[in-house]
């Protein structure tokens, strides 16, 4: 199943909540998507609490959609769409790499910072279209060791 947060924080604002809107792969079944939704948002506990600052920061969940969401994984240039509600295309990797370090889940990963061809958002309050920022890419394996 594939899923697709849209957050918006300030690190440089003491206290700035996170808002965000999560958006879950339509190709799932109604208890497979509550499920992820379940996961994403820290809803079921576990250890999310401990690994998304949206969960175990100050935050405000906008809400959880359905989407038919697609992704490309080409390496350096990936991309990827949530209907017609957001669209992410990855320009190319940023040429002198190093060492980021910051909250993504996953972020202890090997992986690498990019510059953004156009990053294009419709979720209510976080409407945005901009181009030349920066993303990550890294592979990502969520499993909670709460047992």
């Amino acid at each position: 199943m594939r899923a697709v947060l849209v957050c918006r924080y300030h690190d440089d604002e003491p206290g700035s909540p996170w808002t965000y809107a999560l958006f879950v792969d339509a190709r799932g079944d109604h208890q497979q998507r509550d499920a992820m939704a379940g996961i994403l948002t820290g809803r079921l506990g576990g250890t999310p609490s401990r690994q998304f600052p949206w969960v175990f920061k100050d935050a405000r969940l906008l809400g959880v959609e359905t989407l038919d969401i697609e992704i490309d994984h080409a390496p350096g240039r990936g991309w990827f769409r949530g209907g017609s509600r957001l669209e992410v295309h990855m320009r190319e990797p940023v040429a002198d790499q190093e060492t980021v370090t910051c909250v993504i889940p996953g972020h202890d990963r090997v992986g690498r910072e990019l510059i953004s061809e156009s990053i294009d958002v419709e979720a209510g309050p976080l409407a945005f279209s901009v181009s030349g920022r920066c993303g990550y890419e890294s592979t990502f394996d969520y499993s909670s060791d709460d047992g």
